[in-house]
C-alpha cells in the first residue's frame, strides 16, 4: 500500500516542485534586492538623448512578494523606475514609474506591457499593453525586454517598424554604492 501511495504521489510532487521561467527570471532578480550596479549604452546611443554621457545606475531598492522596483537613474535625474509586478498565473509586467522632483506622477507614466508567456529563465518580454497605446500611441509596437544572467543585466527597447532600439547594460559583478531614493519615494 505505502509503494502504491508513493507512486501515486511521486508525479503530482514532482510538478509541485517545477517552477515556471517567469518565476526562475524573477527569483534571479530578487538576489540583487538592496544592490546597486552601473551600467552602459550598448545600443541606440545618440547625442543629445539625456543619456549619453551621463552615469547610468540601477538600483534593486524594493523586493516585495510580488513587486520589484528598480530605480533607473540618468546623471542627476531620478525620475524613472522600472516597477515589475508577478500576477497570480506567474506572469510579469514591467510597467514605467516616471516622476518629477516633487514626487508627483509625470503624465507619461506606468506604460509598459505584461509578458505573454512564460519566457525563459533569463530573458523576458513586455509588448506594449492598451494603456501604453492609449497613453503613447507611437508606443503601440514597442517592445520592451530584460535579459539577465549571473554577470549582467539588461534592458532593452525595440519600436517594431523603426530603427528604434535602445540597450543599456549593468555589471552585476561590481556593486556599487546604494544611492539616495529615487524621486518620488518616501526613503
Amino acid at each position: 500500500m505505502r509503494k502504491l501511495l508513493i507512486l501515486i504521489l511521486l508525479p503530482f510532487q514532482l510538478l509541485a516542485q517545477e517552477k515556471s521561467n517567469s518565476v526562475l527570471f524573477w527569483n534571479t532578480l530578487q538576489t540583487h534586492c538592496g544592490k546597486a550596479f552601473e551600467g552602459k549604452i550598448i545600443a541606440g546611443a545618440k547625442e543629445g538623448d539625456g543619456f549619453t554621457g551621463e552615469k547610468l545606475v540601477m538600483h534593486v531598492r524594493s523586493c516585495k512578494e510580488n513587486t520589484i522596483r528598480i530605480p533607473f537613474f540618468v546623471g542627476d535625474d531620478k525620475s524613472r523606475t522600472w516597477v515589475f509586478t508577478m500576477n497570480t498565473d506567474k506572469l510579469i509586467q514591467l510597467k514605467h514609474d516616471h516622476r518629477h522632483k516633487d514626487g508627483s506622477e509625470d503624465k507619461i507614466t506606468q506604460y509598459g506591457g505584461s509578458n505573454p508567456n512564460t519566457g525563459l529563465p533569463n530573458i523576458q518580454f513586455f509588448p506594449a499593453d492598451k494603456h501604453t497605446a492609449n497613453l503613447i500611441p507611437y508606443a503601440s509596437n514597442n517592445v520592451w525586454w530584460v535579459t539577465i544572467d549571473k554577470t549582467s543585466f539588461t534592458y532593452n527597447l525595440r519600436r517594431i517598424g523603426t530603427d528604434r532600439l535602445f540597450s543599456v547594460t549593468f555589471d552585476l559583478t561590481k556593486e556599487i554604492e546604494t544611492p539616495s531614493a529615487p524621486w518620488g519615494s518616501e526613503n
